[in-house]
């Protein structure tokens, strides 16, 4: 029973790897989605709206789907177009890392979105008219009053994003809900391994939001706090 134990433990590190990597990538995919949602460009409106509105509206486990098994047979299409005998299977770290944060890329769009439009835009018309660029602009001005107003969204988004991870044990990815079902499976005693995996979910959740906390309070220095 000890070394079921440990193997999920030993998974939880490979949940944190997939969730912080998938972060990472929803934070592009969401500042790019927002810039072309706040461009006044009708095409990259256009395309950033439809970005938000098909992500948000397909179920997660759908989409997860879509790119490991799509992904593996439009690959080997090609190559077989190509003239190529040799196959290829999707990794399903790269899978779940790339679906997941294509999917909670859309709810970072609007996160960001929405913090930068609370930013009063005389701030940026001001920094301009002393001469600085507009990268000058958003890393000096709008970038660090966006991040307090966008934190107790993004704070959200993190969250789910993380519980979203268990996701990836569908696709063979063996992280601590894989290994929990495969001990359930073994010993019969499913309700401790998921009880135990749970408890994990749990501890990294509560330590993220505490750091997010702190990082809320560092932003929010000679403002009124909100709460997240």
């Amino acid at each position: 029973m000890n070394a079921y134990y440990l193997s999920i433990l030993q998974g939880s590190a490979l949940t944190v790897g997939v969730s912080l990597s998938a972060l990472l990538v929803s934070i592009v995919l969401g500042l790019a989605g927002a810039a072309a949602k706040l461009s006044g460009r009708p095409v990259l409106v256009g395309l950033a709206t439809l970005y938000t509105t098909l992500i948000r509206g397909i179920p997660e486990l759908v989409l997860m789907l879509l790119v490991f098994y799509g992904g593996t047979i439009g690959l080997n299409n090609l190559l077989e177009l190509l003239g190529s005998e040799e196959s290829v299977d999707v990794n399903p770290f790269f899978a779940g890392v790339l679906t997941i944060g294509f999917i909670y890329g859309a709810y970072m769009t609007e996160t960001f979105r929405g913090a930068i439009l609370a930013i009063p835009k005389g701030q940026a018309e001001a920094a301009w008219a002393f001469g600085m660029s507009r990268l000058q602009t958003f890393l000096r001005i709008t970038a660090p009053q966006m991040v307090r107003y966008a934190l107790p969204s993004f704070t959200n988004n993190w969250l789910v994003l993380i519980k979203a991870t268990a996701l990836v044990s569908l696709i063979g990815l063996q992280e601590m809900t894989y290994l929990a079902k495969q001990a359930s499976a073994a010993t019969r005693s499913p309700f401790a391994f998921f009880l135990f995996t749970a408890a994990l979910f749990l501890i990294y959740t509560t330590v993220s939001l505490y750091a997010l906390r702190r990082l809320n309070a560092r932003f929010s220095l000679g403002t009124k706090r909100g709460q997240l």
